[in-house]
């Protein structure tokens, strides 16, 4: 049946600071800023609910996202381009793959340009950006900081656009080869800098600059990393169309088990949840960082510098989105929320690799094995509940650890093989707001 808004759920959207010491304000500006001025992250201010009415699953992703994140869009000037942003930015395949028969499927988020789930949401970002921005204005400064698939995918959902500039900041020998290079090979209006400390050193210089107000309005700056409230707001859409789908096949509540560094993936899930999509528990699969699950399983929130792992892309030790969960449960126990977390360490991670391939032909990311083993443990204490992963990059990516513990070589999808081949820069860069600002003035 036709889309047709339920009027209540499209009054004006505000986004407050988590914080709280600055106005809210429309989404288009929560857009362009990227971070708060009080340093804080937008977010919306009011969780709108989903009425079977408005016909979720859709089609296809792009119509799904349309319906469910027409609410947060409500007087934004991007309202009425929101079915074209969609189309243009969610078009990506997004299969359901079931591997352990009514009990077990995995969600592939890995099909867009860079091979990790991360496309969805920087070309959904970019997509809204380049409307938001007049040809008159100057141009904008992208800042990014990657613990190995944001900076690749904000790079191919920014390249060639005009109007922008994307910078880069990854820690050096903390990604693997092919991010790395990856990273390095758009060129171009993105430039590219191996910061030498880790990922936590790269995520302080962008929100330093960010809050620099000179440097922020002479650049033009903004970010697209997870604080984002643009990368935030696609990745509902995704679990809200496939738990939609799967738990209408299975007559059930869907149960989701989701790597996380930064926290922004998991918290679509925890939104999706919010609105109404039938999602049951929600496991977060972290790494050796154990910040989250050390938190759920009663101590105090404490960040800490970020641990090297194989799973790198979370090698987070202080989540910048467990500001914005906190924010959501101001006025309720986290703990008490179908929230829990759960940590994986490096030997375990070979193994969940192994016994993907041995025993079900699954070739995963060091990532998706963190899931896969929490999915396992879960099993060996008789949960028989139905359980989705989110799967969230391809295993080509991290040749260098999966090879030799499949004993297969792994074929890389055509994008990321066709970036492989091209030359990649990067330029050496010290973990010092000072010389971070000299580099990003010389761009401009």
């Amino acid at each position: 049946m036709a889309f047709k808004p339920n009027i209540d759920r499209l009054k004006p959207m505000l986004y407050p600071s988590t914080r709280g010491h600055c106005p809210p304000v429309r989404l288009d500006e929560a857009l362009r800023a990227g971070l708060a001025p009080d340093g804080g992250l937008y977010v919306p201010e009011r969780i709108p609910g989903l009425e079977a009415a408005t016909g979720i699953p859709g089609p296809d992703l792009s119509a799904t996202a349309e319906r469910v994140l027409a609410p947060f869009f409500a007087d934004s000037s991007l309202a009425e381009d929101l079915p074209r942003i969609t189309r243009e930015a969610l078009d990506l395949p997004l299969p359901i793959v079931e591997f352990n028969p009514g009990k077990s499927w995995m969600l592939e988020l890995f099909h867009g340009p860079t091979a990790a789930f991360k496309d969805f949401a920087a070309r959904f970002l970019a997509a809204c950006l380049s409307r938001l921005r007049a040809e008159h204005e100057p141009v904008q400064t992208v800042l990014v900081a990657t613990s190995g698939d944001t900076g690749g995918a904000v790079a191919a959902a920014f390249h060639r656009r005009p109007g922008f500039r994307v910078v880069i900041l990854y820690p050096d020998g903390k990604v693997s080869a092919r991010q790395a290079h990856q990273l390095g090979a758009f060129g171009d209006n993105v430039h590219c800098f191996r910061v030498q400390g880790n990922f936590d050193d790269c995520q302080r210089l962008v929100k330093r600059a960010l809050n620099t107000p000179e440097l922020a309005s002479a650049l033009a700056l903004t970010s697209a990393n997870s604080i984002s409230i643009g990368r935030l707001l696609p990745q509902i859409s995704y679990y809200a169309h496939s738990v939609s789908q799967l738990s209408a096949q299975i007559a059930q509540k869907v149960n989701l088990i989701i790597p996380t560094g930064n926290l922004g993936n998991a918290l679509g899930a925890v939104l999706a949840r919010a609105m109404g999509i039938p999602i049951g528990e929600i496991r977060l699969a972290t790494n050796a960082n154990r910040t989250l699950p050390d938190y759920f399983g009663g101590e105090d929130y404490r960040g800490r510098p970020g641990i090297a792992t194989l799973a790198n892309a979370m090698d987070v030790g202080d989540p910048s989105n467990f500001e914005r969960l906190a924010w959501l449960y101001r006025e309720a126990d986290l703990r008490d929320s179908g929230i829990h977390a759960g940590s994986v360490t490096d030997e375990q991670i070979r193994r969940a690799i192994r016994r993907a391939w041995n025993e079900q032909g699954l070739m995963v990311c060091p990532h998706t094995a963190c899931a896969l083993e929490l999915l396992r443990q879960q099993r060996e204490v008789g949960d028989d509940r139905p359980w989705m992963v989110a799967a969230t990059a391809h295993a080509a990516k991290f040749e260098n650890v999966v090879e030799p513990l499949i004993e297969q070589t792994i074929e890389a999808p055509p994008a990321l093989a066709a970036l492989l081949e091209r030359p990649s820069h990067a330029e050496d860069l010290e973990p010092d707001e000072d010389a971070l600002a000299t580099r990003l003035r010389a761009l401009a």
